[in-house]
């Protein structure tokens, strides 16, 4: 547990662009018709942006707040595309995005104060 948390810490960069084109492409991606998927779509939501998060709040590099913010703005403009690209915007999506990413946030504040890790931040 221990060494995937820093390995975390250390790639924190590479994790954290690798999840937010995975969540980009299969967002924008058309669909003739939306996949049956067992769960629910904010449950799929909230899962993809608090994973999303999760590097840079156990992180906390530098401005960690306005990646934070540009996330959740990331995720209103995807909502907005979604319609030119047969699917479906919903603003309830947005919510389950920014809820995902706040307890991400609190999750990675919990697991720092229990396990504290010390990486160098840029």
């Amino acid at each position: 547990m221990i060494l995937l948390l820093a390995v975390i810490r250390t790639y924190w960069i590479i994790i954290t662009i690798f999840t937010l084109t995975l969540i980009t492409l299969l967002s924008l991606y058309p669909l003739e018709n939306l996949p049956s998927v067992p769960g629910s779509d904010k449950t799929h939501h909230f899962i993809a942006y608090g994973a999303l998060m999760f590097p840079i709040a156990l992180r906390k590099p530098k401005y960690w707040q306005f990646i934070c913010l540009f996330f959740i703005c990331w995720s209103g403009v995807i909502e907005l595309l979604q319609p030119y690209v047969n699917r479906y915007g919903e603003w309830l999506d947005m919510a389950a995005n920014t809820t995902g990413i706040v307890c991400s946030l609190l999750i990675a504040t919990l697991i720092n104060w229990i396990l504290p890790i010390k990486v160098k931040c840029e």
